[in-house]
Protein backbone atom coordinates (compact mmCIF):
# COMPACT_ATOMS: atom_id res chain seq x y z
CA UNK A 1 0.00 0.00 0.00
CA UNK A 2 1.08 3.58 -0.62
CA UNK A 3 -0.28 7.04 0.00
CA UNK A 4 -1.58 7.42 -3.55
CA UNK A 5 -3.72 4.30 -3.30
CA UNK A 6 -7.46 4.88 -3.17
CA UNK A 7 -10.18 4.53 -0.57
CA UNK A 8 -12.84 2.12 -1.80
CA UNK A 9 -16.44 2.65 -0.72
CA UNK A 10 -19.35 0.36 -1.53
CA UNK A 11 -23.06 0.24 -0.87
CA UNK A 12 -26.04 -1.76 -2.08
CA UNK A 13 -26.97 1.24 -4.19
CA UNK A 14 -27.06 4.98 -3.76
CA UNK A 15 -27.44 5.64 -0.04
CA UNK A 16 -23.72 5.16 0.56
CA UNK A 17 -23.15 8.47 -1.18
CA UNK A 18 -23.96 10.09 2.17
CA UNK A 19 -20.81 8.39 3.48
CA UNK A 20 -18.81 9.32 0.40
CA UNK A 21 -19.87 12.95 0.85
CA UNK A 22 -18.58 12.93 4.42
CA UNK A 23 -15.31 11.28 3.36
CA UNK A 24 -14.87 13.88 0.62
CA UNK A 25 -15.28 16.65 3.19
CA UNK A 26 -12.93 15.07 5.71
CA UNK A 27 -10.31 13.82 3.23
CA UNK A 28 -10.32 16.08 0.16
CA UNK A 29 -6.86 14.93 -0.96
CA UNK A 30 -7.78 11.27 -1.27
CA UNK A 31 -8.67 9.27 -4.36
CA UNK A 32 -12.09 7.64 -3.90
CA UNK A 33 -13.68 4.76 -5.79
CA UNK A 34 -17.38 4.13 -5.20
CA UNK A 35 -19.29 1.00 -6.17
CA UNK A 36 -23.07 0.99 -5.98
CA UNK A 37 -24.53 -2.49 -6.43
CA UNK A 38 -27.65 -1.00 -8.00
CA UNK A 39 -28.46 -4.16 -9.93
CA UNK A 40 -29.08 -6.09 -6.70
CA UNK A 41 -30.41 -3.42 -4.37
CA UNK A 42 -31.88 -3.47 -1.79
CA UNK A 43 -29.73 -5.66 0.45
CA UNK A 44 -31.92 -5.10 3.49
CA UNK A 45 -34.58 -7.66 2.55
CA UNK A 46 -32.13 -10.44 1.64
CA UNK A 47 -30.64 -13.22 3.73
CA UNK A 48 -27.38 -12.80 5.63
CA UNK A 49 -25.73 -15.36 3.35
CA UNK A 50 -26.74 -13.49 0.20
CA UNK A 51 -25.68 -10.12 1.59
CA UNK A 52 -22.30 -11.54 2.60
CA UNK A 53 -21.75 -13.00 -0.87
CA UNK A 54 -22.61 -9.68 -2.50
CA UNK A 55 -20.36 -7.80 -0.09
CA UNK A 56 -17.40 -10.09 -0.81
CA UNK A 57 -17.89 -9.60 -4.55
CA UNK A 58 -18.03 -5.82 -4.14
CA UNK A 59 -14.94 -5.82 -1.94
CA UNK A 60 -13.01 -7.94 -4.46
CA UNK A 61 -13.92 -5.56 -7.28
CA UNK A 62 -12.64 -2.56 -5.33
CA UNK A 63 -9.50 -4.15 -3.88
CA UNK A 64 -8.38 -5.02 -7.40
CA UNK A 65 -8.21 -1.26 -8.03
CA UNK A 66 -5.29 -0.58 -5.69
CA UNK A 67 -6.84 0.35 -2.36
CA UNK A 68 -5.37 1.31 1.00
CA UNK A 69 -8.70 1.30 2.86
CA UNK A 70 -12.17 -0.19 2.31
CA UNK A 71 -15.31 1.44 3.70
CA UNK A 72 -18.59 -0.50 3.86
CA UNK A 73 -21.09 2.34 3.37
CA UNK A 74 -24.04 0.04 3.94
CA UNK A 75 -25.55 -0.86 7.30
CA UNK A 76 -26.96 -4.17 6.07
CA UNK A 77 -23.58 -5.29 4.72
CA UNK A 78 -21.73 -4.02 7.79
CA UNK A 79 -24.14 -5.83 10.10
CA UNK A 80 -23.76 -9.17 8.35
CA UNK A 81 -20.40 -9.20 6.56
CA UNK A 82 -17.90 -6.99 8.43
CA UNK A 83 -15.99 -9.83 10.10
CA UNK A 84 -15.96 -11.85 6.88
CA UNK A 85 -14.54 -8.95 4.88
CA UNK A 86 -11.88 -8.16 7.48
CA UNK A 87 -10.68 -11.74 7.18
CA UNK A 88 -11.04 -11.81 3.40
CA UNK A 89 -9.28 -8.68 2.09
CA UNK A 90 -5.73 -7.46 2.60
CA UNK A 91 -6.59 -3.85 3.44
CA UNK A 92 -8.19 -2.36 6.58
CA UNK A 93 -12.01 -2.39 6.56
CA UNK A 94 -14.28 0.14 8.28
CA UNK A 95 -18.04 -0.30 8.57
CA UNK A 96 -20.74 2.19 9.54
CA UNK A 97 -22.13 0.49 12.64
CA UNK A 98 -19.31 1.04 15.14
CA UNK A 99 -18.87 4.75 14.30
CA UNK A 100 -22.62 5.33 14.62
CA UNK A 101 -22.67 3.57 17.97
CA UNK A 102 -19.86 5.75 19.31
CA UNK A 103 -21.73 8.89 18.26
CA UNK A 104 -24.94 7.66 19.92
CA UNK A 105 -23.13 6.86 23.17
CA UNK A 106 -21.84 10.42 23.27
CA UNK A 107 -25.24 11.88 22.44
CA UNK A 108 -27.57 10.06 24.83
CA UNK A 109 -28.38 11.63 28.19
CA UNK A 110 -30.94 9.11 29.43
CA UNK A 111 -29.46 5.86 28.14
CA UNK A 112 -32.53 5.17 25.97
CA UNK A 113 -31.41 4.78 22.34
CA UNK A 114 -33.45 3.91 19.26
CA UNK A 115 -32.24 2.37 16.01
CA UNK A 116 -34.04 2.30 12.68
CA UNK A 117 -32.77 0.33 9.70
CA UNK A 118 -33.52 -2.30 7.10
CA UNK A 119 -34.90 -5.69 8.02
CA UNK A 120 -31.42 -7.23 7.67
CA UNK A 121 -29.76 -4.64 9.87
CA UNK A 122 -32.35 -4.79 12.63
CA UNK A 123 -32.67 -8.56 12.40
CA UNK A 124 -28.91 -9.02 12.78
CA UNK A 125 -28.92 -7.35 16.20
CA UNK A 126 -25.60 -5.71 15.34
CA UNK A 127 -26.49 -2.30 16.72
CA UNK A 128 -27.96 -3.69 19.93
CA UNK A 129 -24.86 -5.81 20.57
CA UNK A 130 -22.49 -2.95 19.79
CA UNK A 131 -24.38 -0.46 21.95
CA UNK A 132 -24.56 -2.79 24.93
CA UNK A 133 -20.90 -3.74 24.53
CA UNK A 134 -20.12 -0.07 25.13
CA UNK A 135 -22.70 0.35 27.91
CA UNK A 136 -24.62 -2.69 29.19
CA UNK A 137 -27.10 -0.45 30.97
CA UNK A 138 -28.46 1.10 27.78
CA UNK A 139 -32.08 0.51 26.84
CA UNK A 140 -32.18 -0.11 23.09
CA UNK A 141 -35.35 0.14 20.97
CA UNK A 142 -35.26 -0.96 17.32
CA UNK A 143 -37.57 -0.72 14.33
CA UNK A 144 -37.20 -2.03 10.78
CA UNK A 145 -38.37 0.54 8.20
CA UNK A 146 -38.08 -1.21 4.82
CA UNK A 147 -40.15 1.26 2.79
CA UNK A 148 -37.90 4.21 3.55
CA UNK A 149 -35.16 3.08 1.15
CA UNK A 150 -37.32 3.11 -2.01
CA UNK A 151 -38.94 6.37 -0.89
CA UNK A 152 -35.51 8.00 -0.53
CA UNK A 153 -34.31 6.69 -3.89
CA UNK A 154 -37.43 7.92 -5.66
CA UNK A 155 -37.04 11.35 -4.08
CA UNK A 156 -40.23 11.02 -2.01
CA UNK A 157 -38.68 12.60 1.06
CA UNK A 158 -41.65 14.77 2.04
CA UNK A 159 -45.36 14.90 1.32
CA UNK A 160 -48.21 12.70 2.48
CA UNK A 161 -46.77 9.33 1.41
CA UNK A 162 -43.39 9.84 3.06
CA UNK A 163 -44.95 11.35 6.17
CA UNK A 164 -47.40 8.47 6.50
CA UNK A 165 -44.62 5.89 6.27
CA UNK A 166 -42.35 7.70 8.74
CA UNK A 167 -45.16 8.30 11.24
CA UNK A 168 -46.26 4.67 11.04
CA UNK A 169 -42.76 3.27 11.51
CA UNK A 170 -41.71 5.67 14.26
CA UNK A 171 -44.90 5.74 16.34
CA UNK A 172 -43.71 3.17 18.86
CA UNK A 173 -40.26 4.76 19.11
CA UNK A 174 -41.81 8.18 19.69
CA UNK A 175 -43.69 6.70 22.66
CA UNK A 176 -40.67 4.86 24.07
CA UNK A 177 -38.94 7.85 25.63
CA UNK A 178 -35.71 7.58 23.64
CA UNK A 179 -33.54 10.68 23.48
CA UNK A 180 -31.26 9.45 20.65
CA UNK A 181 -32.14 7.78 17.36
CA UNK A 182 -29.55 6.15 15.11
CA UNK A 183 -30.36 6.39 11.41
CA UNK A 184 -29.15 2.86 10.72
CA UNK A 185 -29.35 3.05 6.94
CA UNK A 186 -27.34 5.35 4.71
CA UNK A 187 -30.49 6.31 2.76
CA UNK A 188 -32.23 7.71 5.80
CA UNK A 189 -30.39 11.07 5.97
CA UNK A 190 -32.40 12.08 2.90
CA UNK A 191 -35.48 11.80 5.12
CA UNK A 192 -33.81 13.43 8.10
CA UNK A 193 -35.91 16.62 8.21
CA UNK A 194 -39.13 14.59 8.22
CA UNK A 195 -37.79 12.10 10.79
CA UNK A 196 -36.68 14.98 13.01
CA UNK A 197 -40.10 16.59 12.77
CA UNK A 198 -41.90 13.37 13.67
CA UNK A 199 -39.58 12.54 16.59
CA UNK A 200 -39.45 16.08 17.96
CA UNK A 201 -36.62 18.32 19.21
CA UNK A 202 -35.91 16.24 22.31
CA UNK A 203 -34.53 13.39 20.20
CA UNK A 204 -31.00 13.65 18.75
CA UNK A 205 -30.60 11.99 15.35
CA UNK A 206 -27.32 10.19 14.71
CA UNK A 207 -26.05 9.80 11.16
CA UNK A 208 -22.99 7.57 11.08
CA UNK A 209 -21.56 9.10 7.88
CA UNK A 210 -19.49 11.86 9.51
CA UNK A 211 -18.28 9.54 12.26
CA UNK A 212 -17.28 6.96 9.64
CA UNK A 213 -15.30 9.60 7.76
CA UNK A 214 -13.49 10.52 10.98
CA UNK A 215 -12.70 6.85 11.56
CA UNK A 216 -11.28 6.60 8.03
CA UNK A 217 -9.10 9.67 8.57
CA UNK A 218 -7.84 8.34 11.89
CA UNK A 219 -6.95 4.98 10.37
CA UNK A 220 -5.00 6.56 7.52
CA UNK A 221 -3.13 8.79 9.96
CA UNK A 222 -2.33 5.83 12.21
CA UNK A 223 -0.98 3.85 9.24
CA UNK A 224 0.93 6.83 7.79
CA UNK A 225 -1.06 6.55 4.57
CA UNK A 226 -2.86 9.90 4.37
CA UNK A 227 -2.30 11.51 1.00
CA UNK A 228 -0.53 14.83 1.71
CA UNK A 229 -1.53 16.78 -1.39
CA UNK A 230 -4.52 16.89 -3.69
CA UNK A 231 -6.94 17.25 -5.14
CA UNK A 232 -8.09 13.68 -5.10
CA UNK A 233 -10.20 12.02 -7.78
CA UNK A 234 -13.60 10.35 -7.46
CA UNK A 235 -14.79 7.46 -9.66
CA UNK A 236 -18.21 5.83 -9.68
CA UNK A 237 -19.14 2.29 -10.70
CA UNK A 238 -22.60 0.69 -10.68
CA UNK A 239 -24.03 -2.70 -11.58
CA UNK A 240 -27.13 -1.35 -13.34
CA UNK A 241 -28.61 1.81 -14.91
CA UNK A 242 -25.83 4.45 -14.71
CA UNK A 243 -28.25 7.16 -15.84
CA UNK A 244 -30.55 6.58 -12.88
CA UNK A 245 -27.58 6.52 -10.49
CA UNK A 246 -26.33 9.85 -11.83
CA UNK A 247 -29.78 11.44 -11.61
CA UNK A 248 -30.43 10.32 -8.04
CA UNK A 249 -26.80 10.70 -7.01
CA UNK A 250 -26.94 14.39 -7.78
CA UNK A 251 -29.39 14.77 -4.88
CA UNK A 252 -26.53 13.66 -2.63
CA UNK A 253 -23.48 15.25 -4.27
CA UNK A 254 -24.71 17.75 -6.85
CA UNK A 255 -22.80 18.09 -10.10
CA UNK A 256 -19.89 16.02 -8.76
CA UNK A 257 -21.76 12.90 -9.94
CA UNK A 258 -21.29 13.46 -13.66
CA UNK A 259 -21.06 9.87 -14.84
CA UNK A 260 -20.81 6.27 -13.67
CA UNK A 261 -19.41 3.17 -15.33
CA UNK A 262 -21.57 0.06 -15.44
CA UNK A 263 -19.82 -3.19 -14.55
CA UNK A 264 -21.18 -6.69 -15.07
CA UNK A 265 -21.71 -8.82 -11.96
Amino acid sequence: MDRDAAIGIFDSGIGGLTVLHAVLSALPNEHLIYLGDTGRTPYGTKSAETITRYAVESADFLVERHLKLLVIACNSATSTALDTLRAHVRVPVIGVVEPGVRAAIRATRTGRVGVIGTEATIGSGAYTRALRAENPKLEVFTRACPLLVPLAEEGWTDGAVARGAVETYLASLARSGIDTLILGCTHYPLLRPLIAEVMGPAVTLVDSAEETARAAAARLDADGLARPAGPGSTSFFVTDAPERFVRIGQRFLGARVESAVRVER
